[in-house]
């Protein structure tokens, strides 16, 4: 169902004409139950009825058109026969039930949406932008990439892009859940339908219109509600036989009783709309509770999935790790400065995007280190990268991909370099002319909810832990040891991960994967269930993830698994539900205790209990 289009318009006229039948049908069940004076008349109840069956029937025809079964082809026999025999309550009774589901479903789609709606009301109609040193009014349609856009206090933005002038507060919770502002300064992203709550900013337009992550997470949602559950499959096809062996049966029973009254009870207990209408009402209403706390969740499948989980492989860095690498040490083997060691180092990192190239960079240019030019730059995937300055090459890396380079290394320099490494320091080496130049130690803090993600998780019953990295053995093995992780696999590249991974991929196993979804999206897109941390402002994340958390908040990984959890328990729970309350019911139609007036009022009356359990997920 479409969230924001002019097809929500539809949605509201039709639960507005079920909203009026459903007043039609109680008004008129009244009017002939307690034989109010001026309309003591059954024509009202009878038109009434007809009338509804009528759209039941339409509807059921229209769906074995469509090749498709539903619970309208029994409500309409049951309704039929209703008719026939001159049960005007039964029938009204069926309606009812019918009406008010349905009504009841599309008002929680339209609840369930209510937030990302009155989001969209406030998508400004015009946009202030700087222009030639002027500022100008225009449309919001008409915002092009590199725009300067203005936005003020109180004002919400209305594109992605990066700040250029000022520093504000901004809220951010349509898109990740925080209630807490986040403070925002030059230089860093702006994102859209975020709101100013202090302060002004200038932002630079990259993404405008669709191309923005708030277009994107709607329509990610609007999709999710076509990803259905391997469980709703199954409570469809079992429905479908449920239907056709209810009709046959009754059909049975009349030849043998030929008891019209005994089959309509018999129908009327069994055309219940509950299963049809709780199984999706679940899903989506888990689905809607997970996106409100930042989390977009790409289906009801992915929720099945979670709540199977046996198998977590974690990424490490910027998932375990926050990916905000610190240089602890700069050390020179030879007898110059060792900001000639970052000099070279930066040389080599200015044209990669690896975290390590980047952390290096920042470092060269807060201690004003000048630049190199170089050329011939060459970047080797999980090992290193190679430049060449003044004639010679530049080398840096690990300590294989050095060695394999050509770069003498002597036995006491490798010594040193395993000390460090055994302080849970990344060490990156820098050789130039076929000799060691020295190294730059780094390190990653761990998240601070990594340890405690881990431990719950497995509370939550994943039997096996794993952590894939590109770094050494030593800062791997500590790592793994300090959050409690059963496995891990170190100096990895992206393809080893892959390999990895295919591993632990079996039937028997449901296995998750958590990652940045930027450098990890092959092994994100291989696993049962991709899990992207940090996915707010990346396209890549969104895309790549099953399930895309907004904030690089760990915790909301068990969070998932119990909302997963949930809402396939609540679905069991209907289906026991609904087989006692249907045993029960047939049990005493039999008896003959329910008369099919009586039936109807059961039907009606049971229907609402999967229901109402289903909305526990949506609280």
């Amino acid at each position: 169902m479409p969230i924001y289009k002019e097809e929500d318009k539809k949605t509201k006229l039709f639960l507005k004409l079920n909203y009026l039948l459903l007043f039609v049908i109680v008004a008129a069940m009244l009017f002939y139950l307690f034989r109010v004076p001026a309309l003591d008349n059954e024509n009202i109840i009878i038109v009434v009825s007809v009338s509804a069956t009528a759209i039941v029937v339409f509807n059921a025809i229209k769906s074995i058109m469509d090749r498709r079964i539903t619970v309208d082809l029994l409500a309409s026999v049951a309704l039929c026969v209703s008719l026939y025999e001159r049960q005007w309550v039964s029938a009204a009774f069926i309606n009812l039930m019918i009406v008010c589901a349905r009504a009841f479903t599309y008002y929680v789609e339209i609840k369930s949406h209510s937030a990302i709606n009155s989001l969209m009301k406030l998508k400004p109609e015009k946009v202030k932008i700087r222009e030639n040193g002027k500022i100008v009014e225009i449309p919001i349609g008409k915002v092009k990439n590199g725009d300067l856009v203005i936005v003020e206090l109180g004002e919400t933005v209305p594109v992605d892009g990066l700040i250029e002038e000022g520093e504000a507060d901004v809220d951010q919770s349509s898109l990740t859940g925080e209630s807490m502002p986040v403070a925002k300064k030059k230089g860093e992203q702006a994102l859209s339908f975020t709101t100013v709550v202090s302060g002004n900013l200038v932002v630079r337009a990259e993404k405008v219109g669709k191309e923005t992550t708030f277009e994107k997470i709607v329509e990610l949602v609007e999709k999710s509600q076509e990803n259905k559950a391997p469980i709703y499959t199954l409570i469809n096809i079992f429905a479908n036989w449920y239907i056709v062996l209810t009709i046959t049966g009754s059909f049975i029973v009349y030849l043998i009783s030929r008891d019209v009254t005994l089959v309509l009870a018999l129908l009327l207990v069994s055309c219940a709309d509950d299963i049809a209408i709780a199984t999706p009402l679940a899903l989506m209403s888990a689905i809607t509770h997970s996106a409100r706390h930042g989390a977009i969740v790409k289906g009801g499948d992915y929720l099945e999935a979670l709540s199977k989980m046996n198998t977590m492989v974690f990424d490490k860095t910027g998932t375990l790790t926050k990916g905000k690498l610190k240089i602890e040490k700069v050390r020179s083997f030879k007898e110059e400065e060792e900001k000639n060691v970052i000099k070279f180092a930066s040389a080599v990192s200015s044209l990669s995007t690896h975290p390590i190239a980047k952390t290096i960079i920042e470092y060269a240019k807060k201690e004003n280190i000048p630049e190199m030019k170089t050329e011939k730059f060459e970047e080797y995937s999980g090992r290193g990268m190679t430049a060449v300055y003044k004639g010679e090459l530049i080398v840096t890396g690990k300590l294989a991909f050095l060695q394999k380079m050509g770069i003498k290394i002597t036995p006491k320099e490798i010594e040193e370099i395993n000390t460090e490494e055994l302080k849970g320091l990344n060490v990156t080496l820098v050789g130039y002319n076929n000799e060691l130049f020295g190294y730059v130690a780094l390190t990653d803090e761990l998240r601070p909810r990594a340890k405690e993600t881990v431990e719950q998780v497995k509370k939550l019953g994943v039997k096996r832990t794993v952590m894939l990295t590109g770094d050494n053995e030593k800062i791997a093995k500590k790592t793994a040891t300090i959050l409690g992780i059963d496995e891990f696999h170190a100096n990895l590249l992206p393809r080893e991960k892959l390999i990895y991974l295919k591993k632990y991929l079996s039937r028997r196993h449901k296995v998750a994967m958590v990652g940045d979804g930027v450098n990890d999206a092959p092994t994100l897109a291989l696993a049962d269930v991709g899990i992207a941390m940090g996915a707010i402002g990346s396209d890549a994340a969104i895309e790549a993830a099953d399930i895309a958390i907004m904030k690089d908040d760990l915790s909301q990984i068990p969070e998932l698994m119990k909302i997963g959890r949930a809402t396939i328990n609540v679905i069991r729970e209907n289906l026991i539900m609904w087989g006692i309350l249907n045993v029960l019911g047939f049990g005493l139609v039999f008896l003959r205790i329910l008369t099919p007036d009586g039936a109807a009022a059961w039907n009606f009356i049971t229907d609402f209990i999967p229901i109402i359990n289903s909305l526990r997920l949506f609280r």
